[in-house]
Formats: structure tokens, C-alpha cells, sequence
């Protein structure tokens, strides 16, 4: 059962070029897409797969060159968003898991909302509350006095320690920890390192999503902060007292050291390491496997390590890769600047 190309163009506000009467069965990328797809292009890179695609129709800005007739052609001024709405509202995945699996341990203390369905294997420990429509996947382990909103999503092998607090409508992935010991030691009079306690929590605002293998270290004292509507990848480390602001994106492999204030609607691409103890400014993006030293004030781009403006650090990547020639350039002008001084002491001896 498809939803009809008219209904799709409605919904995302486009309009039709070519057969509108067409049933949508699935999305799928251009170069890969069959009959019964729908497909966006909003790269020029990839206008080359147009001439080969099977797909029944495709999401195009308005004035796109449409020089195949027998594909309907959706006009919207972004497809990408487009694309993905659509796949929000019609093709999005349901998560199936219902009722409360005999496996799971739930502790006499601990607080269970409306339509909680809990996997395999599942240990909610005392003191904890979870929201209505909460779905906690097998494996995942609940310590003392965690809360969780309703309409939550916790898949395999997740640990949320204890004091730890979870809005509503938050994902978490496969594998991830929230509320690991941050990492505070100190070395005593003998050079051994001794572990300072860490007696905060972490709190992860509503609507925020982490990807799998993500660690979030608990404070060491007060709070470890994600903010209402941050997106992590995976693999991304936040170290104990980090607060990231609302609606940040940070991307794989990227790690923030203690008691970093990072701000809202920031990005950090894949590998970007920030020190402790700084801040972002809101609206600042640092590209990818950049090292943020210092704090930065101004919003903007950033690049390198440390972290410039990006104009300044390409500049500077520009000259590093020209060096060869300017050492070239520079053995010229010496050889130059020695043949003229040899010259002129001739002419002065021949005075």
C-alpha cells in the first residue's frame, strides 16, 4: 500500500510537473531507486544519476531542467527537507517492542508509567520513575533514583547510573552510558594518583538523542547538562560538569574535556577535540578534526588545531601547502641577492 503523489506534493507544499498519478511505495536514493520510488536531488553532483534512474518521480528545485518525460517531478524549494519530511511522516520506522518481558527485574520502589514496555534482561533499581510510553530494549541496566519522561526510546545494552535524570521523547542507542565516573584524580605526596569521587549526575533535557557508544560522564559535583534537543553521534565522549546548550549537533569521534559550556546551536563535526574549561558561543560551528584551545566569543566557522576563523585558517593551510615552492623561491632570491652583492664589490674595487 503506497500514499499517492498528490498527497505527497500537499504535504511538503510542491507542485507537480509530469504524471501525478502515481503511487509512492518507498524513498530511496537516486542512484539506487526502482519503480513505485521517490527520490530528491539537491546536489549538482548528483544530477548525473538523473539519465539512469528508475525511480517513478523526484523532488527538484523550481526551473529544474526536466529532461525526462516519463518521471513526475515534484518542484519544492528545498528537496533535502523536503525528502526528509516526507520520510518523517509516512515512511518513519515503528518500534514494536510492547509489554513488560518476565526477564526484567523491576525493584518494588522504583515508579512504572502507562504503556512502559520493558525487553529482556532489563534491571530498573530502586528509586527510579519512568514516564508513560517509555520503551527500554534488552540488556539495559537503571541504577538507584533515575528518571525518565515519557515517550522515551532506550535500545540494547544501555546504562544509566544512579541520580542520573532523562527527559521526555529522548532515543538513546545500543551501548551507550550516562553517568560514567568523570575522570578526577589527583596525586598525593608520593606521585600516586588518588580518585576524587564524583557525587554529581548527569541531566538530559527533552527531545535529545545519543547515538551508540556514547559516553556521558557524571559530574563531579552538580551537573553534567545536555540541553533540550542536542543530537550526538556515536562514539562522541563528554566529559564530567560539560553543559551543552539546546539544539547543538556534535558529530562522531568528537570529545569535550571537563566543565566545557559549549553553546546552543552549535555544531561540532566529526573529530573535533575541545579542552576543559572554555566556552562556545552560541551559533559556532568547528569543523571537522579541529582542537579548540581557547575559548571562542564570536559565532562563526572555525578550523584547525588550534582553531582559527576559517578564512584565516585556510589562508594559513594554503601557505603550509606552498612552502616547498617558497623555499625554492627563497634559494632564488639568495642566490640573486649574493650575485648582486659580488657584483657590486667588484665595481667598487674597480673604482
Amino acid at each position: 500500500m503506497g500514499i499517492s503523489l498528490l498527497e505527497v506534493a500537499g504535504f511538503i507544499g510542491g507542485t507537480i510537473s509530469g504524471n501525478d498519478d502515481i503511487e509512492i511505495k518507498s524513498l530511496a536514493r537516486i542512484e539506487e531507486a526502482q519503480p513505485g520510488d521517490l527520490t530528491f536531488l539537491y546536489m549538482p553532483s548528483y544530477e548525473k544519476y538523473l539519465a539512469t534512474t528508475k525511480a517513478s518521480a523526484v523532488l527538484v528545485k523550481p526551473g529544474f531542467d526536466k529532461t525526462r518525460s516519463d518521471i513526475a517531478y515534484i518542484e519544492v524549494t528545498d528537496p533535502n527537507k523536503a525528502f526528509s519530511k516526507i520520510l518523517i511522516r509516512y515512511f518513519s520506522p515503528e518500534f514494536k517492542l510492547t509489554g513488560i518481558d518476565p526477564s526484567s527485574f523491576i525493584h518494588p520502589d522504583a515508579v512504572i508509567g502507562r504503556n512502559v514496555a520493558l525487553g529482556k534482561n532489563v534491571v530498573i533499581s530502586a528509586g527510579c520513575r519512568i514516564g508513560d510510553n517509555t520503551k527500554i530494549y534488552h540488556n539495559t541496566v537503571l541504577l538507584e533514583n533515575v528518571e525518565i519522561g515519557s515517550q522515551s526510546l532506550l535500545f540494547q545494552n544501555v546504562s544509566i547510573r544512579e541520580g542520573c535524570k532523562i527527559g521526555s521523547r529522548v532515543i538513546i542507542h545500543p551501548g551507550t552510558v550516562v553517568g560514567s565516573d568523570g575522570f578526577g584524580f589527583f596525586t598525593d605526596e608520593k606521585g600516586v594518583y588518588q580518585k576524587i569521587p564524583q557525587i554529581g549526575n548527569v541531566i538530559i533535557e527533552d527531545d535529545v538523542e545519543l547515538g551508540s557508544n556514547v559516553s556521558v560522564d557524571r559530574a563531579a559535583l552538580g551537573s553534567t547538562i545536555i540541553k533540550r534537543g542536542v543530537k550526538i553521534d556515536n562514539l562522541v565522549q563528554i566529559a564530567h560538569n560539560v553543559i551543552v546548550g539546546e539544539d547543538t549537533v556534535i558529530s562522531s569521534q568528537s570529545g569535550i574535556s571537563g566543565s566545557t559550556k559549549v553553546g546552543s546551536h552549535c555544531i561540532l563535526a566529526g573529530q573535533v577535540g575541545l579542552v576543559g574549561h572554555i566556552q562556545l558561543a552560541d551559533n559556532t560551528i568547528i569543523l571537522a578534526q579541529s582542537g579548540v584551545s581557547k575559548s571562542i566569543t564570536k559565532p562563526g566557522q572555525y578550523f584547525g588545531s588550534p582553531a582559527k576563523e576559517v578564512k584565516t585558517a585556510l589562508k594559513l593551510e594554503a601557505h603550509v601547502r606552498n612552502l616547498p615552492g617558497y623555499v625554492e623561491k627563497i634559494k632564488e632570491l639568495e642566490n640573486k641577492i649574493k650575485e648582486l652583492t659580488e657584483a657590486i664589490s667588484k665595481l667598487k674595487s674597480e673604482e
